[in-house]
Parts: structure tokens; sequence; C-alpha cells
């Protein structure tokens, strides 16, 4: 069998409008797998429902390695972003066990726990530089609190961080055959590995109780861990550490103005927050894509036949709205249990900083709504824009919100 014959444009990964969920419904009806043009040029599949996709996360035939990829994917993306394929995430087993068994270490739930405190601070620090009245945009602090919480968990100096987070955001993007843009992608690239280099020989003379330290002795404990090895995994850490989790505040703080019943229910019981969190990630998922994966042989999803070194895209923002999967999938509900959601993947590959995330998103929407009586949306929500950026991520270029006041913390 093969998919559908019309092939989706690469632009669909980028231009889908202010509502996925809408073709997302279309993809997942008849036949879930879809052909699309993306990379541009090569053999590649769209995975749009929650069935298929979950046989997809565990099926070892769908490599994440980049030597699986046809030779020019490999070469464009070694020329664009050397420094992001040294990873966990473009391994397979053993050396994907190996590489987060370094991270595993630092990114546990107690320790992430023990981060409360200071993450509160933080999040109260930010809202104190809030002006007393709206109107505001959101997605300013939504992104400062995940990087200054992932800055001082790397103990990264105030003056570098400006620099380090555009590096970031850069290479959070993927290559695309433009020679700009991808020239672009190398400088960034060549500055944030050098930064790194530099962070990482410092910090071997000052070792504390950061992640870089606490990767550090894990390397030199086990010695399995080449310096570039260390270099990539930092520069994933910022990335999934960021972005993702400023996309979480800003969805998800969207999705809930727009649901009024939802946000009195957060506001009377701050203690639904954990379960609200896991209701925003499938709701609106930050990453609207799984990273890539490549079929190392010819393969059948779903009784569509894939040849090998075709690339899978898992959608996962479809498979969150699943009919099949969740009960009225297309209402918010931050009471929803159980929610088996695929906003941090799945399996082997599910996200290593999934505990940070959770914690600062606990903490960002209860804090917002005691401080900041009245949050509203101070635009139409036909009015928000979207950002699709060939990267993986769906998020708010700007969130305008009020309020009536900002309270003492």
């Amino acid at each position: 069998m093969t998919a559908t014959d019309k092939t989706l444009p690469p632009e669909f990964f980028n231009s889908p409008g202010n509502d996925p969920h809408g073709w997302a419904a279309q993809l997942r009806s008849g036949c879930p797998v879809h052909k699309i043009d993306h990379p541009p040029g090569a053999e590649a599949y769209v995975v749009a429902d929650y069935a298929t996709a979950l046989k997809a996360f565990t099926d070892p035939r769908l490599s994440k390695r980049i030597d699986a990829a046809p030779q020019w994917f490999q070469d464009q993306l070694r020329d664009a972003s050397p420094v992001l394929i040294k990873n966990m995430i473009t391994a397979d087993p053993p050396d994907h066990t190996r590489l987060r068994k370094l991270v595993s270490k630092a990114f546990t739930p107690r320790r992430m726990e023990l981060l409360r405190p200071r993450i509160q601070q933080i999040t109260d620090d930010l809202i104190d530089e809030f002006p007393e009245t709206g109107p505001i945009d959101l997605m300013k602090f939504a992104y400062s609190l995940p990087m200054r919480v992932i800055s001082e968990f790397l103990r990264v100096p105030d003056h570098d961080r400006p620099q380090v987070q555009a590096d970031v955001v850069m290479l959070s993007e993927a290559p695309y055959p433009d020679e700009e843009r991808n020239r672009l992608l190398r400088v960034a690239s060549d500055k944030i590995e050098q930064y790194l280099l530099d962070l990482l020989a410092d910090r071997r003379n000052d070792l504390g109780d950061d992640l870089v330290s606490v990767l550090i002795r894990a390397a030199d404990e086990d010695d399995v861990f080449t310096e570039d090895e260390l270099v990539s995994t930092l520069v994933l850490l910022i990335i999934a550490g960021h972005k993702t989790t400023a996309n979480l505040i800003g969805n998800g703080t969207q999705a809930l103005l727009q649901h009024p019943d939802q946000l009195e229910l957060l506001i009377n019981d701050p203690s639904l927050a954990e379960g609200a969190v896991e209701e925003f990630l499938r709701f609106e998922a930050p990453v609207f894509r799984g990273t890539i994966r490549i079929a190392t042989e010819d393969i059948t999803l779903n009784g569509v036949d894939i040849a090998k070194e075709s690339f899978v895209h898992l959608l996962l923002s479809s498979a969150n709205r699943d009919p099949d999967a969740f009960e009225n999938p297309d209402r918010l509900d931050i009471t929803r249990t159980p929610n088996k959601h695929f906003a941090f993947g799945h399996g082997a590959h599910f996200c290593a900083g999934a505990p940070l995330s959770r914690v600062e998103g606990s903490i960002a929407f209860p804090t917002l709504l005691r401080r900041l009586p009245g949050l509203r949306l101070a635009v139409a929500p036909d009015e928000l824009e979207w950002i699709f950026d060939n990267s993986t991520s769906r998020g708010l270029a700007k969130l305008p919100i009020t309020y009536d006041a900002r309270l003492p913390r």
C-alpha cells in the first residue's frame, strides 16, 4: 500500500496558520500516514495519529542516527550545525544509552524539586518588573524565566546570557537548502561551541553543584564521553530547557485565557497546576512534531510502504488531539486523567529535561494568576501570531495580555 497520492509541500511545516488542528484532523482521517516533501527533495512521511506514532516511537528500524540519513542530508547538517550532532537526540542504543546516562544524573525529578524555591524566586523577580497594570507582551516573561533558570543551572555569567540565548535560538532551527541561512547557522554553531569549550575548561578549575560541573564529574568518572559530546549535550539542554518551556508558558496561557471555566478552576484551586501543565502540553503542544527519524530498512507503517533512508516525522500535536486516544480531545480540561500525551516524546527518547519544564510550568501559571488579577488577552485570539520557523516547535511571536493590578509576592 502507498500513502495518499498528494504530497504535502515543505511549507506545510512552516505555515499551517494559526489553527493547525483542523488540518491535523484531516490528516488523521483515512490513512494517517502521508508523504511530505520535507526535507525538500527527500522521501519523507508524516504520521498523524496516536496509535501509529506510539508504534513508531519504539520501532528500532526508525533510527535517530545522522549517518542513517542520505549522504546529502548528512553533509548539509554537518556543514550547518556540527555542534548539534553528537548528543543523545542523534543517537541510537548503545550510544544513546551512554549519553542519556550522562544527563540523567542531573535531571532527576528530586533534583528539580530542590530547585523549586529558586525558580519561584526568579518567577516573582520577573513579575516584580511588570508595570502596575497591563498591557504587556507575556512572551518576554515566557522566554526570560526558563533562560534564567537554565543559565543559573549551568552557571553561565549574566553578561554572557544574551549571546548564548541568541545562538541557541538560531540553532533550534533546522538546516534548509538556503546557503545564506545555513551560513548563519554555522556561525552560531561555531560560536556556541567555542564558548562552551571555554566554559568547560574554566569549570574544571572551579567545580560546583551546577549542571556543567555535574556533567564534568560524570564524564570524568566514566571516562567514556568526548569533549565534543559534552559540548553537544550542553547545547541540546539549553535549547530544550529554554525554547520549549517558553512555548509551554505562552501556549498554555493563551489557551487558558480562552477557556474561562478552566481559568476560574485554576484560580480557585492552584493545586491543580501540575495537571493543568500536562493538559497545556497536550492541548497546544510546544513541540508540534518530533525530531527526525530515518528508516534503516524498508518498513510498513499503518499499511504504508516506506523505503529505506526515508524520513519519518511524528506529528505530536496531531496525535495529542486524536479522538481515538483522548475523550473530547479538542476540549481543554485541566483535570484530565489519564493524560498520556506525546509532548515530551515517548520511549527511550522521552525528553530528559521534562522534570525541569514541569516544575517551571507548575510554578509559573499559578503565580501569574495569583499576582495578576483580571489577567486576560489584550487582543482578539485571531490576532495572535504563531511562529513556524522550520524547527519542531510551535509558539507565539507575542502574547499581549492585560490585568487589573500587579499584586505583591
